[in-house]
């Protein structure tokens, strides 16, 4: 059988890029399509795969601007020639879906969510663009979001990284989608004995992340935070931060595994579609106090593992911080590490190996009689 994994673009190592790991050790005959790549960015696996481009790849920085060819990406994709393949999986957070598979082919899509600057973020993705930008998202977002469902009927079988996913793809798609959390990489935290007098909050700094939130909260509270991260919100949180606010920028793994492990707790303000770095603290034993909605109520599951809030405000989250504060002693580390481990790469395997096969045997069994007379 020959298996194509088509991805969006391959420009980084982040939570969609570890799906693609996973789906290749699955496959490892799996050849990788993609819009633009960056091998340089990529892990030792990705990088031994061979590895199909569009013809964005040749416009000089596509590697770098690729966002900004949103109005070229269907045209790209559909330029991708899959009829040698038996199997395609789609990862799909950008276009991937849209591919053209052959028509006896089985098409599965794992799903990270519909494409955000289309949908759900469009208008925080318009906010930061200049005028020229704006004008483009203006005239180019309408055709593609048509292009963009219309293409959901290429798609055999969905499946959602998680239940808040699902009911995206049910509300934009109109079909159902099977829930398989993506895979965490568990093995590689781990709890430690001693632990630090901070709380943790990391990740990239951009808008929707809203670390603003914990900013704020732990500089009024006067207790210490430490942000590991990046991005274009760092200079405007340095200047709301108190001097109980460290920031630590970029950090290699072993710094982020460092504090995960010897962090009170993860503090996680914003909204996501499923949310390792969450997962990632719990296998480190630590609890998570996190926004009450998202992938969060889906890995954050018992009180047994840490706190939610309800309201996506500094007030909010200072009252969570006193209910965890007021029961820290109770929690477990290796009970929530247990927890942690229901969304191991193993779990992750197994279970899409499971929901392919069923595809594969539906595929191939013959039709009903009824289903021939129609």
């Amino acid at each position: 059988m020959k298996v194509a994994i088509v991805h969006y673009w391959l420009v980084t190592m982040r939570g969609g890029e570890k799906v693609v790991e996973e789906l290749c050790r699955m496959y490892p005959q799996a050849d990788i399509f993609t819009l633009v790549c960056d091998r340089e960015k990529l892990s030792p696996l990705l990088q031994s795969k061979r590895i199909f481009t569009s013809f964005l790849q040749r416009i000089p920085g596509a590697r770098k601007h690729y966002q900004k060819m949103l109005p070229l990406m269907p045209f790209a994709l559909e330029s991708l020639d899959l009829q040698a393949y038996d199997l395609v999986i789609s990862s799909e957070s950008g276009p991937a879906k849209a591919i053209v598979a052959r028509p006896d082919a089985l098409h599965v899509c794992y799903c990270h969510s519909p494409m955000r600057y289309i949908w759900d973020h469009y208008q925080v993705y318009r906010r930061d663009l200049g005028r020229i930008g704006k004008l483009v998202m203006a005239i180019a977002a309408p055709p593609l979001r048509m292009w963009d469902v219309t293409t959901a009927a290429r798609v055999d079988a969905f499946v959602a990284n998680s239940a808040h996913v699902a009911r995206r793809i049910r509300r934009v798609y109109n079909r159902d989608a099977t829930v398989i959390h993506p895979p965490v990489a568990v093995d590689d935290f781990e709890p430690v004995a001693e632990r630090g007098d901070f709380y943790l909050c990391a990740g990239q700094l951009v808008a929707y992340k809203r670390v603003d939130i914990a900013v704020r909260a732990f500089t009024e509270m006067g207790k210490r935070l430490v942000v590991i991260g990046e991005g274009a919100q760092m200079a405007e949180l340095k200047k709301i931060a108190g001097p109980t606010i460290e920031f630590l920028g970029f950090q290699p793994f072993a710094v982020l595994k460092d504090r995960l492990a010897r962090c009170r707790a993860l503090v996680f303000p914003g909204e996501e579609d499923f949310g390792i770095l969450p997962v990632e603290a719990m296998a480190s034993g630590r609890p998570v106090i996190a926004f009450d909605s998202g992938g969060a109520r889906e890995t954050v599951t018992s009180p047994r593992f840490g706190v939610m809030f309800a309201e996506q405000t500094s007030a909010s989250l200072s009252d969570a911080v006193t209910r965890f504060e007021q029961r820290e002693d109770s929690f477990d580390p290796v009970e929530i590490r247990r927890h942690a481990e229901d969304y191991s790469a193993a779990v992750f395997q197994k279970r899409m190996r499971s929901f392919i096969d069923d595809r594969l045997r539906e595929r191939d069994q013959p039709p009903s009689p009824a289903q021939a007379a129609a």
